[in-house]
């Protein structure tokens, strides 16, 4: 009889499927942590300068980025709420008690039905792929953390771009889901299919090469980390203070695309708003030499500080959530394969 279980096995003894609910958990965590963050700066932000109908701006739950477009008319949105608040303490804790906790995570649940599918289809490609060229890079599989991260990110962001411009139009535009196909089918044809794919490519300079330091560092970091403290197993606290540095190399590096990608985005919301033509024939390096030329090199350094905050506590919460989820479904294996055979050999 084959030692091999008949169930698809990923690397290190657990399923796709499971890596995929593991990773859906870590997912819905890290949104529940790094949301009220994002909320608590949005409404700061609104409170120096009021948002004006088809005013865009970047909403992030810790998982992915999200255009959001100021309604039109809809004086009662969660980001139009009045208050006078004088630091970030004070604005978690005048909204808390004037508006409920659950304030601290408004707009959260639309934002999730594309971040959560995304990185599961994330993070289950990357270990997919990284298992796989482990074993045929041999001399070199040491690197293929480095490829497996850019090649799944790849994947996932070009799955969820035409989903996330879908949204930001149906927000914006108010449109029944009939009067949107039209819209979409109109658009495809005198654009093209790849039409849907707009504003793909910035993303893909900032995300590709952040995902790529990120698994490579992070697989350096807890195998160091796992020998300095001679354990074969990755500890929680390993997993999460690997995930927080490897986070926080990343951003740092990637930030100027990072502000490319954010004003790209936050131009083509609001021409979208608009009911513009959403061609914005700028390159991301002409926006680049544009925002030197305007700014200074420190133009392409702006925000910083925030991102670090939000990169670093939501890559620690996110990985070592993960890596506990496989962990226990690795063990619930190994227990259910060895079960018939303890009972046996009594």
């Amino acid at each position: 009889m084959s030692g091999h279980s008949t169930a698809p096995q990923a690397c290190n003894g657990i399923t796709p499927l499971q890596q995929m609910v593991a990773s859906c958990s870590g997912a819905i965590l890290t949104s529940l942590f790094v949301t009220p963050l994002d909320v608590v700066k949005i409404r700061l932000q609104a409170q120096k300068n009021p948002f004006p109908k088809g005013k865009c701006f970047v909403y992030c739950n810790g998982l992915m980025d999200h255009i959001c477009v100021c309604e039109n008319g809809n004086s009662k949105a969660w980001y139009k709420a009045p208050g006078h608040f004088q630091g970030t303490l004070d604005a978690f804790i005048k909204i808390v008690r004037h508006e409920g906790i659950k304030a601290l995570w408004s707009g959260l649940p639309p934002t999730l039905v594309m971040a959560v599918p995304a990185t599961m289809i994330y993070f289950t490609c990357y270990d997919q792929l990284c298992a796989e060229m482990r074993v045929r890079m041999a001399d070199y599989a040491q690197e293929a953390p480095l490829l497996a991260g850019a090649i799944a990110r790849v994947g996932s962001a070009t799955v969820i771009s035409p989903l996330e411009l879908i949204r930001t139009k149906l927000q914006s535009q108010k449109q029944s889901y009939r009067e949107l196909t039209d819209c979409i089918r109109s658009a495809v044809q005198t654009e093209g299919w790849l039409s849907l794919w707009r504003g793909l490519g910035p993303t893909l300079l900032r995300d590709v090469p952040f995902s790529a330091m990120y698994w490579y560092n992070y697989e350096k970091g807890k195998s160091w980390l796992c020998e300095h403290y001679n354990t074969s197993e990755p500890t929680f606290t390993i997993t999460f203070v690997s995930g927080a540095v490897s986070g926080s190399i990343a951003s740092i590096v990637t930030l100027p695309f990072d502000v490319v990608k954010t004003r790209r985005q936050v131009m083509l919301g609001e021409l979208q708003a608009k009911n513009l033509s959403c061609q914005v024939s700028s390159s991301t390096f002409s926006m680049m030499s544009k925002i030197v030329a305007q700014d200074g090199i420190s133009g392409l350094l702006a925000g910083f500080l925030p991102r670090l905050i939000k990169v670093a506590p939501a890559c620690a919460i996110m990985i070592s959530t993960y890596e506990f989820g496989k962990a226990f479904f690795r063990k619930h294996n190994q227990e259910r394969i060895l079960g018939p055979l303890q009972t046996s050999n009594t």
